[in-house]
This record gives C-alpha cells, sequence and structure tokens, in this order.
C-alpha cells in the first residue's frame, strides 16, 4: 500500500462523537496507520491501543492548534516519508469538513489517497436526541446549511426558504444563532412557532438537548448555558423528542464512569457501562506482566500427571498457563487433573481451551472454593495453584488445613503501568470510580489521592483493600461478577 517514496493517505470519517458509530474500514485504519492526524471532534477513546504517531490539529471555533493551510502541509510531508497517514475528521469528511480541499492538495503533489466516509452529526446528532430528520407526517426533505461565515467574512451564511414540509439543520451555528433565527423569521417568513432543537456534543454521554421555537430558541440557549459543538434543527419533527428520546433516558447517562482494569480487559466493562450512557474513561491502573522466572511452572509441566487438581484464580492465570504449556510442546491432553475455577470469567477463560471447570464456587473468591471443597475429598491430594505474586495466602492455607499438598506457583505479576497526566486530569472529575480486584485499588492509590467520586467494588474483598487505603466504597456488588458491578451500579443510581 506505500512505497519508499511516497505513502497514503486516507480521509478517515470519524462519526459524531460515540467512539462505536466508526465505520469498521475507519477502525481497521486507525490500528495499522503510521501516523494518524486527527481533529478536535475525533474522540480521543478511538486512538486507544494504537501505535501510530499521533498528531493533534484541532480546531475548536477561533482556537486552532494549526491552521488549515499548516494541516495540509503535515498531511503531505508524513506521506511523502512513506508513511500510511489517517487523517481523521469528526463526522464526515466530505460533509463541512474541508475534507475536499485536503483531497485536492493530495492531487496536485500526486500522492495517493481513499476516502472513508463516516457518519455525520447532523442527522446522528438528532437521532440520539429522539428528532428524526424525515417523518411521513411532519417532514418529507431536508436540507443541511452551515452556520459558520467563512473567517476572511467574505461571505454571509445563506438562508433556507421556508417550507412546512422539511426540516433544517444548522452545522457550527451556536456563535450565529441569534442572527441565523431572527434573519429565518424576519427575511425567510419561518413562524414564530416553528419546533427548534440545539443539541450540544450529541451521541456521547455529554449529550444536551435544548428546545424551544425558533423565535425563543436562542434565549433556551443562553439560559442552558450550552455551548459548541452543537446542531440547530428546525422543523416539526422537533416536537417528536418528547415520545423519542432516549440516550438521555438511559440509567447511566451523563455518568463519567472510570474503569480501572488492564488495557486488555477493560473493555468487556467499557462496553457494557457505555451501552447504558455512561461516558467511560479507561484508566488502565494494573498491567498484567508474566513472571521472570518461570521455571518451576515448567518443572510442574513435566509432572503434571501427578497433580490430583490445578486450581485456576483469574483469567490471567488460565492465558500465561495455557501459553507456556504450548510453548513447551504440550497441550491440554497433557492435563489429567481435575480442575477449579474461581469465577465465571476464569471458567470461560478455561471453555477456550475446551476445559470445563469441575468445581466452581457459588461466590466467587477463595474463602467459598475453600468451602467448596469441603464436598471434595481434598485431604492427601496434589493441588497446583498457578496464581499472581500478590495473590492472596488463603486458599493455599485452607486447602493445606483440609489436608492437601498444596503447590502454588508464581506466573505472573500486577505492575503499573505508565500514566497519561492529562488522563489522570481527567480521573479526578469522574463521577464513578470502578475496581474490579484489589491490585486495581493498590495501584490507583498510588497514584491518586484526591478521590471524590463514588467508589464501586466487585465484591467484599476488593472493598476491604480500598478501606486499607483511606478509600470508602459505596457500592459493593454482591454477584462478583463484572455483570454483577455493572449492575450494582444502576441499582444505586435509580433508588
Amino acid at each position: 500500500m506505500t512505497n519508499k517514496h511516497k505513502g497514503f493517505v486516507y480521509l478517515v470519517g470519524a462519526g459524531p462523537g460515540d467512539p462505536e458509530l466508526i465505520s469498521v474500514k475507519g477502525n481497521e485504519l486507525i490500528h495499522t496507520a503510521d501516523c494518524i492526524i486527527y481533529d478536535y471532534l475525533a474522540n480521543p477513546a478511538l486512538l486507544h491501543n494504537t501505535h501510530a504517531e499521533l498528531i493533534y490539529a484541532g480546531k475548536q471555533g477561533s482556537r486552532h492548534t494549526l491552521s488549515q493551510e499548516e494541516i495540509n502541509v503535515l498531511i503531505i510531508q508524513k506521506a511523502e516519508e512513506g508513511k500510511l497517514v489517517v487523517r481523521l475528521k469528526g463526522g464526515d469528511p466530505f460533509i463541512f469538513g474541508r475534507g475536499g480541499e485536503e483531497a485536492e492538495e493530495l492531487v496536485k503533489v500526486g500522492i495517493p489517497f481513499a476516502i472513508v466516509p463516516g457518519i455525520s452529526s447532523f442527522y446522528s446528532a438528532l437521532a440520539y436526541a429522539g428528532i428524526p430528520i424525515t417523518h411521513r407526517d411532519f417532514a418529507a426533505s431536508f436540507e443541511v446549511i452551515t452556520g459558520h461565515r467563512r473567517a476572511d467574512g467574505s461571505e454571509d451564511i445563506t438562508l433556507p426558504d421556508y417550507s412546512a414540509q422539511k426540516t433544517y439543520v444548522f452545522l457550527m451555528g451556536m456563535k450565529n444563532i441569534d442572527a441565523i433565527c431572527n434573519r429565518l423569521i424576519h427575511e425567510k417568513n419561518f413562524p414564530v412557532d416553528t419546533p427548534t432543537a440545539v443539541v450540544t456534543r450529541g451521541t456521547t454521554s455529554e449529550q444536551k438537548v435544548a428546545t424551544g421555537t425558533v423565535q425563543t430558541i436562542a434565549d433556551e440557549v443562553k439560559r442552558l448555558k450550552l455551548t459548541p459543538p452543537a446542531i440547530i434543527a428546525i422543523g416539526r419533527v422537533v416536537s417528536l423528542r418528547l415520545a423519542l428520546r432516549w440516550y438521555d433516558t438511559l440509567p447511566l447517562f451523563g455518568k463519567k464512569v472510570v474503569v480501572t482494569r488492564t488495557r486488555e480487559q477493560a473493555s468487556v466493562l467499557s462496553k457494557k457501562l457505555h451501552n447504558l450512557g455512561a461516558g467511560v474513561v479507561e484508566f488502565p491502573t494494573i498491567a498484567i506482566k508474566k513472571y521472570d522466572e518461570l521455571s518451576p511452572l515448567h518443572d510442574a509441566f513435566k509432572k503434571l500427571h501427578t497433580y490430583d487438581w490445578i486450581v485456576f484464580t483469574s483469567q490471567n492465570a488460565v492465558t500465561i498457563f495455557f501459553d507456556e504449556l504450548f510453548t513447551s510442546g504440550r497441550d491440554a491432553r497433557s492435563i489429567q487433573s481435575r480442575i477449579a475455577a474461581i469465577g465465571p470469567a476464569t471458567k470461560d477463560a478455561l471453555r477456550k481451551y475446551s476445559i470445563i471447570a469441575d468445581v466452581m464456587p457459588a461466590e466467587y473468591v477463595a474463602e467459598s472454593l475453600i468451602d467448596a471443597f469441603k464436598m471434595v475429598e481434598i485431604a492427601g491430594k496434589n493441588v497446583l495453584i498457578p496464581c499472581s505474586v500478590k495473590a492472596r495466602e488463603t486458599l493455599a492455607q485452607g486447602l493445606k488445613q483440609a489436608g492437601a499438598i498444596v503447590e502454588r506457583i508464581h506466573i505472573y505479576d500486577a505492575v503499573q503501568p505508565d500514566v497519561d497526566e492529562f488522563l489522570k486530569e481527567d480521573v479526578k472529575t469522574a463521577d464513578v470510580i470502578t475496581f474490579t480486584s484489589s491490585s486495581t485499588v493498590r495501584n490507583f492509590a498510588e497514584i491518586i489521592n484526591d478521590i471524590q467520586a463514588t467508589i464501586a467494588c466487585i465484591g467484599p474483598v476488593t472493598a476491604d483493600e480500598c478501606r486499607k487505603h483511606g478509600i470508602q466504597p459505596h457500592i459493593t456488588a454482591n454477584e462478583y461478577t463484572i455483570d454483577g458491578l455493572v449492575n450494582a451500579i444502576v441499582e444505586y443510581y435509580t433508588v
């Protein structure tokens, strides 16, 4: 796709704000790009887990990090270095996004490019506000108009003629909303009672909606102190919002929730919270690192047939155990032991290797597993526990007291990853901070010591670890799973 002389440029639409509304192709390109030049309206969450060089070229109102001319030069420069460049633009690059101008510059210098369209805010922000842009009973067509004058002042805003069967959508019109509405009434004969809405930060958990008429909406925007980016919608379809609003009625809408799991594990919890309307900040406080000395584990592999039980206490232990087992030239057929797992996540991790756990406790903590083993003849049995360096001794001690011969082998550690300073500031304004293990608590407490948020813990062991570090838990899940944690947070905010 690239050559040693010139690279390739993709002009990619990032969508309206919700990171899940980017196209499959756009998302794939983000993860294969050498360089990403992104805008203010491109959700930063899209840039997680990319190895590309990241360059912010945001333009917000009159505050420009780079001028359009400088952005054009930068795109060309990176492509001429032979890189695959993604120019990531909010919405769709060809809808009031100046993508056409950037493409023209690439044509001039002979750099190959492609366009990846994106979902535009002019209809998606309205959809998230419960306003259909067309409706058989209210609007048969629509017009989309820029509400932003050229910087040189050479052109005024072109206003549409009124039709009761149309929806009118203005992009980038917040600064001029007074003038736009006054001119529509006095120059274009819009009825003063025409339903009107303003949607700010549409499709995100920070979305706000003001409704009124073309005559009152400017005052309503001022009263609510709404700020750009915003969409102005004018037409009878706006009257449907009250009946059709759905996004801002989700149980966690408007809550900023911090996920402290590892970067690899965060997505499961993040997605569940996102689907309930929360704004999710992924702030990994632990990174899973294989233990430096794994020879004891490989020694255990040589005598796998001697173990009566293997006990897995986490999905991380499962993954690393089997990675090393395969590296040693063995596979699941080498295991003749019975298997115990703490929790459904660990059980599911085992199923990926075609292993079904023989024992899983009713509650997903070591104490409950010890109780479960009371129903099994464990005295004199050889038990292998591959686990974290920081895992509690509770399980091994409990099994030893029951007469088992226990071999506990450390195979990984939960270490503290590098932390972005800007992300730390974002976390300090969160509504909820979630903890899914004792390790996440310990490392978080070392990174941030000023916590005002509601604290949500996956279970009592994690809650106790919070208290040890002077952090008061407000929510503790009754079911010690990700689903249990999410349900507990929802219940907390809906009681």
